[in-house]
């Protein structure tokens, strides 16, 4: 709960809602309440329950406020390193771990946390239109006819998701991005903000990709990095993607998620 506490503070952090900036109908304190309502899955995860089911009772409990999906992302992220962590492996090789054993009834459960709130997703491919995500419990009987886990579901959406893509190759992104963390100085925001640029400027932001295009996660990479350069303002970019409703949310995702590791190993707030 603190890692989304904590990304949720940083600023600034182009696009996404901070402790600054927020959106008319998605607010500050709404993040507040999801990460607070997720503990309840997390919590789950922590006595060895599978991970979907406790993935899908962070979700309803985040669901509980009027913003409707802050964290859906993240806590997709979180979940398998916590009950890693409950194991006393947090590392690559003890999520991939958890992540290998997932089941048909972890992909079910995964499937119910769309029953809670509304996911901007893609469009599946023809033909496999009873699979998509947004029928919720209701693609429950194509899942178990497929007999599909809940790593091939991730391993389906990897191309176009990086959260899904980390489920799929060892989450080396939130690894790596925790160390960072972990050997940046100054306030925990403040390093908060530094990571979510630097992530931003290196990868297009899948999310926004689905939001809009990818001729505006280009744009929106490209500028992040002028940011590094000293060549544009962050405070001025963030504004001004708010005003445009784009929302890097897949890397505010990353963000929580090398907090986690961060906390885990031992990183002080």
């Amino acid at each position: 709960m603190l890692a989304l506490l904590l990304e949720v503070s940083g600023t600034p952090k182009p696009g996404n809602v901070d402790r600054e900036r927020e959106y008319e109908d998605l607010r500050f304190e709404h993040f507040l309440a999801g990460a607070v309502g997720a503990l309840d899955g997390f919590e789950l995860a922590c006595t060895g329950a599978p991970v979907g089911q406790a993935f899908e009772r962070a979700v309803a409990g985040m669901s509980h406020q009027r913003g409707g999906n802050t964290q859906f992302g993240a806590i997709l992220l979180v979940t398998p390193l916590v009950a890693a962590a409950a194991r006393g492996d947090c590392t690559p090789e003890g999520a991939q771990q958890v992540v290998a054993e997932t089941t048909v009834d972890d992909a079910v459960y995964f499937y119910r946390a769309f029953d809670h709130v509304d996911v901007s997703v893609d469009d599946p491919p023809d033909g496999m239109e009873t699979l998509d995500v947004r029928r919720g419990s209701e693609a429950e009987s194509a899942i178990r006819e497929r007999g599909l886990m809940l790593a091939d579901v991730m391993e389906r959406s990897a191309d176009g998701d990086s959260i899904a893509a980390e489920w799929v190759t060892g989450f080396p992104r939130t690894f790596e991005s925790a160390q960072a963390l972990e050997l940046s100085d100054g306030a925990i925001t403040h390093r908060t903000s530094a990571l979510f640029l630097a992530l931003l400027a290196r990868e297009v932001d899948t999310f926004v990709v689905t939001q809009h295009d990818t001729a505006t996660a280009l744009e929106v990479r490209d500028r992040a990095r002028a940011v590094l350069e000293g060549e544009e303002d962050p405070y001025e970019l963030a504004e001004e993607l708010v005003q445009r409703d784009i929302n890097p949310g897949t890397t505010a995702d990353l963000v929580a998620g090398a907090l986690f590791v961060a906390l885990e190993d031992g990183l002080e707030v």
